[in-house]
């Protein structure tokens, strides 16, 4: 779900002074608390410090977003709540009339973003669930993107590994809770896509994800690093074999997991993208199979997931 556009919105700037009431200091200045109406319709009541917001405020755009919050030097700053015209806000840090530090996004549609933001996108650790379907993404968001090590949570499976401009890539498993796991990897493959138009004859070259599965095997622990101890030099017994197979495998495997961080059993879900527009980004429709070595629609994921469970 996109959380920018709607707050490009800009607050009446220090010269833009219309009709004031209130305090004022020896020089005329507007300090202390105070209520104005702006020239543009926009309203703004609460404290200012030699003629410029500064402090708590509470700004209200003639279009019925509100800003509810700290100020410092006319820019939101501080702690605030954002109230977006579309009924989405945000409750969070802000530094230079941006979003940044830690927040909560509420959606329009009920999804929800707990984590970091930086310069106004998610960045750092956070969870996003998706309220249409109870899946959440946990793990690492680079400049508004699912990127780095995270855990995609469904109803009666997840997925633990790597993602990349918010697809899965590289090795990873899929957990599920009968008690068994599907380990094996995403390659990135290109598909072809022709253009039915006969003025665009080009060919469109899309890449996606594809699963290869490796192995079945039982549950095991997962945590954010490996133990740095080494296996006996003994060697293991026999029970401890399936441990020890595929060496290789497990080795890649493990490392993959090793890379999440700790914030990752928060609760979340995966993807959006930028743009006002692309509101249904948020709901993501597809999921990865876990079956089947491609991508299929969430729907028919579900339908498979419970057949193997029954």
């Amino acid at each position: 779900m996109s959380d920018l556009g709607s707050e490009e919105l800009e607050e009446e700037g220090e010269n833009d002074l219309g009709e004031y009431e209130g305090e004022r200091n020896e020089v005329g200045e507007r300090h202390g608390h105070g209520k104005a109406r702006l020239p543009n319709g926009d309203t703004y009541e609460g404290n200012y410090e030699h003629g410029k917001r500064h402090g708590q405020g509470v700004y209200k755009f003639k279009n019925g977003a509100r800003y509810i919050g700290e100020y410092v030097n006319n820019k939101k700053h501080g702690h605030g709540t954002f109230i977006y015209p579309d009924g989405s806000r945000y409750e969070g840090e802000w530094a230079d009339d941006q979003r940044h530090g830690y927040g909560i996004y509420y959606y329009v549609n009920n999804d929800t973003y707990t984590g970091e933001w930086f310069a106004h996108q998610r960045h750092g650790q956070g969870t996003y669930f998706y309220a249409e379907t109870g899946s959440k993404y946990i793990g690492t968001w680079v400049n508004g993107q699912q990127e780095g090590a995270a855990e995609l949570i469904h109803l009666n499976h997840r997925y633990q590994g790597k993602f990349l401009n918010k697809n899965p890539i590289g090795p990873g498993k899929y957990v599920f809770d009968i008690g068994c796991e599907q380990h094996g990897e995403y390659r990135l493959t290109d598909m072809e896509r022709g253009e039915e138009e006969e003025e665009e004859e080009t060919t469109m070259m899309t890449v996606v994800p594809k699963w290869k599965a490796t192995k079945i095997t039982e549950l095991s622990l997962w945590t954010p690093t490996l133990p740095e101890e080494q296996p006996p030099t003994d060697g293991p017994g026999p029970e401890e074999a399936p441990g020890t197979e595929g060496g290789g495998e497990l080795s890649e495997e493990g490392q993959a997991l090793a890379d999440v961080s700790e914030g990752e059993t928060d609760s979340m879900r995966p993807g959006e993208d930028d743009g006002d527009g692309s509101r249904e980004e948020g709901r993501e429709n597809f999921r990865y199979d876990t079956i089947d070595q491609g991508i299929v629609s969430f729907e028919e994921e579900e339908s498979k997931q419970s057949e193997l469970l029954e």
